[in-house]
């Protein structure tokens, strides 16, 4: 199987399913069984941080915690590590998808086995999984990310965005938001000439930036709505003496405090909420749906410690969510708390 376990509990357990009775509680010896984490790709430190709060709330609740690193960005790295875990009996799956429909019919088999899915950061369809843990909305993402770009551009001329995967629902999303932002009047004057996609692979996003300064040379602003690209994109820029073209998007401190330092920093700054409580979120709503505290429909209500009691809500696509964080602003000025943190 081309995987890598990073963390690795008893596989041997029985399967449980999602019925039963229980309520979420600080005691942690209430919980048992076994819950699989299915990130994007191994080498995404994004990736890592959130599976990071997710192993760390399952483990300290007493369950046990499975880390699964694709070696690939690819909805078929998925299916097989998914595949795999069918056949081991789990109690609870999460997955970062890499694909909205390329992966229904494995979490269909899962749901119908009585597994717990749960998708985290980037979401499937609606009818194959219980419900998704979104990091914010897709509203508030696009218009900070527009208004961004407004502001570093001086509100007109060109600017490109450097997406992850042309498959990736989060991206699409943002994308989609990102779009009808733009149709206000306050943003005429701005010209989005092009959407590239970098497959959240450092080689691969660099040579798409590459091409971008190449065929746009009055090119103000490449926009990242992802960690990888983003450091991608402020890397080949900081290379690049000559050019004025300023990166922007959703970034980790760790990756970028090189590239909004100084007068001429290439990011003058960018955002992303914590991925860390991403995903002790997504822990806490896969302990809640083993346990039978929620279904994943709307309305429901559930504990978190000290993240509060979090609501579940309808979301635009016909599925369910919640709501993880908000986005945080990192520049010059903060960049030096945030980036030994994440």
């Amino acid at each position: 199987m081309k995987s890598r376990i990073i963390a690795l509990g008893l596989i041997a357990v029985l399967l449980t399913g999602c019925s039963g009775a229980g309520e979420i509680s600080e005691t942690v010896e209430e919980y048992s069984g076994t819950y699989a984490f299915v990130t994007k790709s191994e080498g995404n430190a994004y990736n890592e941080r959130m599976a990071q709060g997710f192993q760390e709330v399952i483990e300290s609740s007493g369950g046990n915690c499975l880390i699964y690193n694709p070696e690939e960005a690819t909805a078929e790295a998925q299916i097989e590590i998914l595949q795999d875990l069918l056949m081991q009996g789990m109690d609870s799956i999460t997955v970062a998808a890499n694909d909205e429909d390329a992966l229904s019919s494995v979490l269909t088999d899962a749901m119908e086995q009585g597994i717990c899915i749960s998708t985290v950061d980037s979401d499937v369809s609606a009818d194959v999984r219980q419900v998704f843990v979104n990091q914010a909305s897709a509203e508030e993402i696009a218009r900070t990310l527009i208004e961004a770009v407004y502001d570093i551009t001086g509100g007109s001329g060109q600017w490109a965005i450097l997406s992850a995967s042309s498959q990736a629902t989060n991206q699409n999303a943002w994308i989609r938001a990102m779009r009808s932002v733009m149709e206000e009047e306050r943003y005429q004057d701005l010209r989005l000439v092009d959407i590239v996609y970098g497959n959240d692979e450092t080689e691969a996003s660099k040579e798409k930036t590459e091409e971008l300064l190449e065929n746009y040379p009055d090119l103000k602003v490449i926009c990242a709505p992802t960690t990888m690209g983003l450091a991608a994109a402020a890397e080949v820029l900081a290379e690049r003496e000559e050019t004025d073209v300023k990166a922007t998007g959703l970034g980790l401190p760790s990756s970028m405090s090189a590239y909004v330092r100084g007068e001429e920093a290439v990011c003058p700054y960018f955002y992303l909420w914590n991925p860390v409580d991403l995903g002790r979120m997504s822990a806490c709503v896969s302990l809640a749906l083993k346990e039978g505290t929620i279904t994943g429909a709307a309305g429901e209500t559930f504990e978190t410690g000290d993240m509060g009691t979090i609501e579940i809500q309808e979301n635009e696509y016909g599925g369910t969510e919640v709501i993880a964080a908000s986005l945080t602003r990192f520049d010059a000025e903060n960049i030096e708390e945030w980036e030994t943190y994440f």
